[in-house]
């Protein structure tokens, strides 16, 4: 398929320049030096050191989110629907928040672990405060609901955040989504449950195309439902959770990049799927290139840059009314 093989392409142009972009420009030939020779030149140890683990971070945490949106979008039957937007976002960065002070925990490795909570609790409240009512969880419902839980949680983390002097600086900076400051190391430890999510999400693809036919259809088809709501759910939680640990709190691309890609290729939920592993990478390494420049030598936090980009596209989606075409 032509698109997904310029989906590819776009994708390792991204890559390319993440590396090749910064403070200080390099080129090709130095960033191929870095690779196949490295001499601890200043060049290898910034390609190396910081910038490989950057993009690598970047397109980890691209790919988690998006699909964790496509799949949310699914089970909701909402194209509104996004980690962010229905509390698992906040969730999960309410409980890290907790973990470092209380704990004293740093690093994605030990966030991981106290993301995970917190992202399936605010998926529970959410839910369960947009189940209240006589006809249930509505599309409109779980939105309001999710809009309210995140931002009463969001705002019990940045209080927790703003009274805590002696973690202020390095939670704040997390707190605005960033995928900087990273180690091939961290990269590694968030590589396995982000795996497992995607590896979850396509094998639910299937599935995911027969509940659009609506409940009743999909069970007189044999789909077992309480089944992959679980199995979507967990994966959800560990996509939003992981992405969360490793960069911060970065929204838009889980709502964004599933609407772009169905508009660009229909409903089929296989091809959501991989076409958000691949293009939300892409937004999150453009944003973070961007990020990179519009102000340098300082540097604008990734999650920042998302929301800059992802609400125009978003909203020239909606102006266009193909978020319907669920």
């Amino acid at each position: 398929m032509p698109l997904l093989v310029l989906s590819v392409i776009a994708l390792l142009v991204c890559a390319l320049l993440g590396l090749q972009i910064g403070v200080a420009s390099l080129s090709t030939a130095q960033i191929w030096h870095a690779f196949t020779d490295y001499h601890h030149t200043v060049a290898d140890i910034i390609v190396r050191k910081l910038r490989e683990p950057r993009t690598f971070v970047a397109i980890e945490v691209g790919a988690a989110l998006a699909v964790a949106g496509a799949l949310m979008q699914a089970l909701t039957r909402n194209p509104l629907a996004d980690p962010g937007i229905l509390g698992i976002n906040a969730g999960a960065a309410l409980t890290i928040v907790l973990a470092v002070l209380v704990i004293g925990v740093s690093g994605p490795d030990t966030y991981l672990w106290a993301a995970f909570p917190g992202a399936l609790a605010g998926a529970v409240l959410v839910y369960g405060l947009g189940s209240a009512g006589r006809d249930g969880a509505t599309p409109m419902k779980l939105v309001l609901a999710g809009a309210v839980v995140s931002a009463f949680i969001g705002s019990i983390t940045s209080m927790i955040v703003f009274l805590n002097h002696g973690a202020q600086q390095d939670l704040l900076y997390w707190s605005f989504g960033t995928v900087g400051g990273h180690t091939m190391n961290e990269v590694r430890t968030v590589a396995p449950t982000i795996t497992v999510g995607l590896l979850l999400a396509v094998g639910s693809a299937r599935s995911l195309n027969v509940l659009a036919l609506g409940e009743d259809q999909a069970r007189s088809l044999g789909l077992r439902i309480v089944l992959v709501r679980s199995v979507v759910v967990f994966a959800v939680v560990l996509l939003a959770g992981t992405a969360v640990a490793a960069a911060g709190p970065i929204a838009f691309v889980g709502l964004a990049v599933p609407n772009a890609v169905r508009a660009l290729v229909g409903p089929d939920y296989r091809w959501i799927i991989a076409f958000s592993v691949i293009l939300g990478p892409v937004l999150v390494l453009v944003a973070d290139i961007l990020g990179r420049v519009v102000l340098r030598p300082s540097e604008v936090p990734t999650g920042i840059m998302v929301a800059l980009i992802g609400a125009p596209v978003f909203l020239l989606l909606a102006r266009r009314k193909r978020l319907a075409q669920l």
